[in-house]
């Protein structure tokens, strides 16, 4: 009887040994590829489907194998949609693990510091993520801004300057959440405590951030310009700043002039006392900080150099004969 039972184990094992060989080859062995391949799963895809596409695509070997491995790990329904790329060898397994967690390939979107709402806009469509229009229109949507828990008229401020990563197709509004999400991360409750202890409130701690963005894109003079602007805002004297003068301007063509400074708009402070009614663009980290962290100076006016640097002054008469000075230079 024993003999019999050693016997029939023996040819058990003769006759599964070529079955496990290729389970082991076909579910453990990497598949190389020749180039690159591009896979893109659709939402509700099916795991039949699915396995199939990975070995028409020459991912796989066997579709049976990829299928057995995923309803063995109870993994059949949690892959995720997507536009995938293999380019190096890899298991069924290793594949399998990368559809499940949604390793898909990403995308960019570089947003500069100092750019525009309408600049932001242009670029994500150029870029061919979501349509200008839809953009433009949820960006001015009084509903979705208050649903973003954002008091004010339109996002412009609110997007934070960044490169973003992200899965291809994403869609306006998601695009939208994601850059406000971000600044939300930078414009933590540490630096709106500081703010309130300046007197300002949320939206106008980011409108003089903005101001001080597009007035310099030197990070240490950020807090120069900060102190200028504070000391005129307690004296209460207008900031008179050209970028707020030129973002109420329409259709601006590149060169400022007298009549604009003298044209009344919400966002001429050469006009106004105070700050202007929000943001005239996205302001990066160092400009948010720099609002809330002015430096300690008695500095009333700044003058550009022409080197991308601005000489500061205590008083009017020092202003005059540094601009006097540098307008010189920039002639000669």
């Amino acid at each position: 009887m024993r003999k019999y039972i050693v016997r029939l184990v023996f040819s058990v094992v003769l006759l599964l040994s070529p079955i496990v060989i290729l389970a082991c080859f076909l579910t453990l062995t990497p598949q190389t590829l020749k180039a690159p391949v591009q896979l893109q799963i659709s939402p509700g895809t099916g795991l039949n489907k699915i396995a199939l596409d990975l070995q028409d695509a020459g991912l796989v070997r066997s579709a049976l194998a990829v299928k057995l491995l995923a309803r063995w790990n109870q993994q059949s329904g949690q892959i995720q949609a997507g536009n995938y790329r293999f380019s190096d060898p890899a298991t069924p397994g290793e594949i399998l693990q990368r559809l499940i967690q949604g390793d898909v390939e990403k995308v960019s979107l570089t947003i500069p510091e100092g750019f525009t709402l309408q600049q932001i806009i242009a670029r994500a469509a150029e870029q061919g993520f979501g349509q200008k229009e839809r953009l433009l229109g949820l960006a001015y949507n009084a509903d979705f801004i208050h649903s973003l828990k954002i008091e004010a008229v339109s996002l412009e401020g609110y997007l934070f300057p960044e490169t973003y990563l992200f899965a291809p197709g994403i869609g306006e509004k998601e695009l939208l959440k994601m850059m406000v999400a971000q600044f939300r991360s930078h414009a933590d409750s540490k630096l709106k405590k500081e703010a309130e202890k300046l007197g300002l409130t949320p939206h106008q701690w980011l409108t003089l951030a903005s101001i001080i963005e597009k007035e310099t894109g030197i990070v240490a003079e950020m807090p120069l310009i900060s102190s200028v602007f504070h000391n005129r805002l307690k004296r209460k004297i207008p900031l008179q700043t050209d970028p707020t003068v030129i973002y109420g301007i329409e259709n601006f063509d590149g060169n400022i002039t007298r009549k604009h400074l003298t044209t009344p708009t919400p966002y001429n402070t050469y006009l106004i006392r105070g700050l202007p009614p929000g943001p005239i663009a996205s302001p990066g980290l160092a400009a948010l900080e720099a609002a809330v962290r002015p430096a300690e100076t008695k500095f009333l006016y700044f003058v550009a150099r022409g080197d991308g640097g601005h000489r500061f002054s205590k008083t009017l008469s020092e202003h005059n004969d540094a601009v006097r000075k540098y307008l010189l230079q920039r002639r000669k």
